[in-house]
């Protein structure tokens, strides 16, 4: 909880910097790289949070891994050294993305469908979330579950709306059971 807090902080600050500065697109590109990064990695998770691992050689391994990154995204580790917070830096890498969204009116959209969907259902959602979330650019991503069976669920922020076959068919077994 206390981490979570404090990565916000350094999210929100990242944020600010990089607007004062005009780079926050490519801070945020950064970001992304970061948190897949480290979320693809178990390895490099367990050495930034190892607390034996001392901060300078962290840092020097984040400057060597991400050396293509902006100047204000290498503060960032410097900060995170200063602080002893290299744990964070995941949370504040996700974080900082939720910010970049929430300044760039961007909303995501997760749609979990047994088959992919093509471009014609992409478009049919684009249009809901456009009433849904007027004034908003949604960016859907497409998760693939066969055990819904069919229809969808969709999830735009914090409400889901569940039009799978398999809910239906779990609503229908609970009427039945009464």
């Amino acid at each position: 909880m206390v981490s979570t807090r404090a990565a916000a902080r350094y999210a929100k600050a990242m944020l600010e910097v990089s607007l004062e500065k005009g780079n926050v697109d490519a801070i945020n590109g950064d970001m992304i790289l970061i948190s897949q990064s480290i979320a693809q990695s178990s390895e490099l998770k367990v050495f930034l949070t190892n607390p034996i691992v001392k901060d300078q050689l962290k840092l020097n391994a984040l400057l060597e891994v991400f050396a293509g990154v902006n100047e204000g995204t290498k503060e960032l580790f410097n900060v995170l050294k200063a602080n002893s917070r290299f744990g964070i830096l995941e949370a504040t890498a996700l974080a900082f993305q939720k910010q970049y969204d929430l300044y760039k009116g961007i909303e995501k959209v997760t749609v979990t469908t047994a088959m992919p969907i093509d471009a014609s259902i992409e478009a049919k959602v684009l249009e809901k979330v456009k009433t849904l979330a007027p004034g908003k650019e949604a960016v859907i991503t497409n998760i693939v579950d066969e055990s819904i069976l069919g229809g969808f669920i969709l999830k735009i922020g914090d409400i889901q709306y569940n039009a799978s076959l398999a809910n239906q068919l779990q609503v229908l077994k609970r009427e039945l059971i009464k």
